[in-house]
């Protein structure tokens, strides 16, 4: 079943490479900027992440005969490393944001949430039911992508407005 997945995680392990010299693109053109502004660093960290997430996973998923049960374990384990760093990131971000703005960063915060559970998820379910757990993958791509993107637009255009 995991020779099914073979396309799927060389688009996302590409596009995600891409995507992140994009973000390293912005916040060189923009680091005077992006470093003025406290929450912006983070910002950007949080997207890497999201985008390093995808691309590490897509490698691992793409190791021949790896057994589903080590899959399920490197899964897990990168899902809770990542949550934990995530989490405090937006904990910083949060507490970093003028009182105005402190509920509309909820929506990123919980976009990020979003992004993120899947992996955990999917960790669990490999480990406990097999190979059918790989499905939860793709929603925490998605939401993945679409932060990493949104993060991209407002570190390279919003930022200059």
């Amino acid at each position: 079943m995991l020779k099914d997945w073979h396309d799927l995680f060389v688009v996302t392990g590409g596009s995600a490479a891409a995507l992140t010299g994009l973000i390293f693109v912005g916040v060189s053109l923009n680091l005077t900027k992006i470093l003025s502004i406290p929450k912006l660093p983070n910002r950007a960290l949080l997207s890497l992440l999201l985008l390093l997430t995808i691309l590490v996973l897509s490698i691992l998923f793409l190791i021949p005969q790896q057994s589903i049960f080590i899959l399920g374990t490197e899964i897990l384990a990168i899902g809770i490393i990542i949550y934990v760093i995530a989490t405090v990131l937006d904990i910083n971000i949060y507490r970093n944001t003028h009182t105005d703005y402190k509920s509309r960063y909820l929506f990123n915060l919980l976009i990020n949430q979003i992004a993120l559970l899947p992996y955990l998820i999917s960790g669990i379910y490999i480990l406990c039911c097999g190979e059918k757990g790989i499905y939860w993958i793709v929603p925490g791509i998605v939401f993945s992508f679409i932060k990493a993107i949104f993060d991209s637009w407002v570190l390279l255009v919003e930022i200059n407005r």
